[in-house]
């Protein structure tokens, strides 16, 4: 063989960039969170059915169909904003935000209604049972977790209304989409532990 035969490698055509640091900052946010939603959910499951005295689930729960509906469809209209804001549609995008928001705050409010009803009328707190501990402590993680995306989809709103958002923030609204999509896909875990397998 000779040396003129031999070719050496030839180069990626492609450019690798590095992610940015905002979204491998709510990556990393979403694993922790992850991992302490996982230690709330296995206790619940544990502690299924081993309440001394009532009240029961079965007594006392009922399906939050409504606000459910509400917050996992509130993932695809939010899918639509980052659409609309990478196209540029500005007034579309704001729409759908505020539409987003609206859903999180109906869940919220389904949630407190909730709430109400099992402490005044049907006697649950966090102190009446292991029942009520766990289940206030695994819905109310998830509704912190909510609440907190809701103060983050106003500001983004505030700023759009003052016309601060434009196409340029397309990274920066989809980062915090990212942790919306999370509260989202959680509530689908928390639904099904404490609403269909607790009960």
């Amino acid at each position: 063989m000779s040396a003129t035969s031999i070719v050496p490698n030839a180069a990626p055509t492609g450019e690798w960039n590095l992610p940015s640091r905002g979204r491998v900052a709510m990556f990393s946010l979403i694993i922790g969170e992850c991992a302490i939603f996982t230690i709330f959910v296995v206790a619940y499951i544990f502690y299924i059915g081993k309440s001394l005295y009532g009240p029961t689930p079965q007594q006392v729960l009922e399906i939050p169909v409504f606000g459910t509906i509400c917050l996992l469809s509130s993932s695809f209209v939010i899918w639509l904003a980052e659409r609309a804001l990478e196209r540029n549609k500005i007034k579309l995008f704001g729409a759908f935000w505020a539409l987003t928001l609206a859903l999180g705050v109906i869940f919220l409010i389904d949630t407190g209604f909730e709430w109400h009803t099992l402490i005044y009328e049907k006697g649950l707190t966090i102190s009446t049972n292991l029942f009520g501990t766990t289940f206030y402590s695994l819905v109310g993680l998830h509704a912190t977790h909510v609440l907190f995306g809701i103060i983050g989809l106003s500001t983004v709103l505030i700023f759009t209304l003052l016309g601060k958002v434009r196409e340029e923030h397309c990274e920066r609204i989809q980062v915090l989409a990212l942790y919306w999509h999370f509260v989202d896909a959680v509530w689908v875990v928390v639904f099904t532990v404490v609403y269909i397998l607790g009960r």
